[in-house]
């Protein structure tokens, strides 16, 4: 059997050689050999605009990546260009699906999964960043900025629409937003559903950084194997630590449980497991009670 050839997601050369890894109908999931997942909306048809079932297919690609040890970084992005030659990250939810109580999935049930998503990329215990080309707009612009890191082509658009279409987003869109770029930006962006170019969301802070377009996957490759050279422990805990100043009582518990995690690995935790298994009394002694 043949390998399988890998797909173009972005146009321009990305210096790596990326294997298709599942099979799904509205994404396109690849790995590398070197510790990179690249995860794509593939509906440019519909400028990469989510539907349930686009959702649940992220949601199942972002936990295989949390349960992949070798993977250490995602770039999260959307397939383009579409037919017309336009390009989207994501446009945000399918508007042609929309129902009374959210988008209809093929068995007739609205959903609002995208918020699943949305806990799911921001708890992963790995660097996700975001290569927009095209609109980033609505609930895309949502979950580029949820995104750990975000580069953005010189051809990249963002910006609301949810008063316009009659939603809106009170969770991170709003709350989250206000961190990055301040109260009175994240109002303009809400308020007025304005559209920002690339180096005007460079200029409020809501991307990292602004490359030609051909050149996006090959920047996003080169953030992440530098991201790959640093201690994963220490990265992991890094972005537990950044959410736990935003995100209440549940980012506290994620930073707790990469503690937790690492206080497992120490022979002081070990020792009270092994105690209670061998059904003795711990023997703390060699734990110093340290300032």
């Amino acid at each position: 059997m043949s390998a399988p050839q890998p797909r173009q997601v972005l146009p321009g050369d990305s210096g790596t050689l990326w294997q298709p890894w599942g099979d799904y109908q509205d994404i396109l999931v690849d790995r590398s050999g070197d510790g990179i997942a690249r995860v794509a909306i593939n509906r440019p048809f519909r400028r990469n605009a989510f539907r349930p079932r686009t959702v649940v297919e992220l949601c199942d690609a972002f936990t295989r990546i949390r349960d992949d040890s070798s993977i250490g970084v995602v770039l999260f992005t959307g397939v383009g260009p579409a037919e017309d030659g336009g390009y989207a990250f994501c446009a945000g939810g399918d508007q042609s699906v929309r129902g009374d109580g959210g988008y209809v999935d093929e068995a007739g049930m609205p959903r609002l999964n995208v918020l699943d998503l949305q806990r799911l990329i921001r708890s992963l215990p790995k660097v996700v960043i975001a290569l927009v080309a095209g609109y980033a707009i609505g609930g895309g612009q949502v979950l580029h900025l949820l995104c750990d890191l975000s580069l953005a082509a010189d051809n990249a658009v963002f910006g609301q629409t949810g008063p316009r279409v009659g939603s809106f987003d009170g969770g991170f869109g709003a709350g989250y937003l206000a961190r990055v770029v301040g109260q009175r930006k994240a109002r303009e962006i809400w308020f007025l559903c304005r559209r920002y170019g690339a180096q005007e969301a460079l200029s409020m802070g809501l991307v990292n950084a602004v490359v030609p377009l051909s050149a996006l996957e090959r920047e996003g490759v080169r953030w992440a194997r530098q991201v790959l050279q640093h201690s994963p422990t220490a990265i992991r805990c890094l972005k537990a630590a950044f959410n736990a100043e935003t995100d209440g009582m549940a980012g506290l518990q994620e930073l707790a449980g990469q503690a937790t995690h690492l206080f497992y690995r120490t022979e002081e935790g070990q020792e009270g497991r092994n105690a209670f298994l061998e059904k003795r009394d711990p023997d703390f002694s060699d734990s110093p009670w340290l300032p």
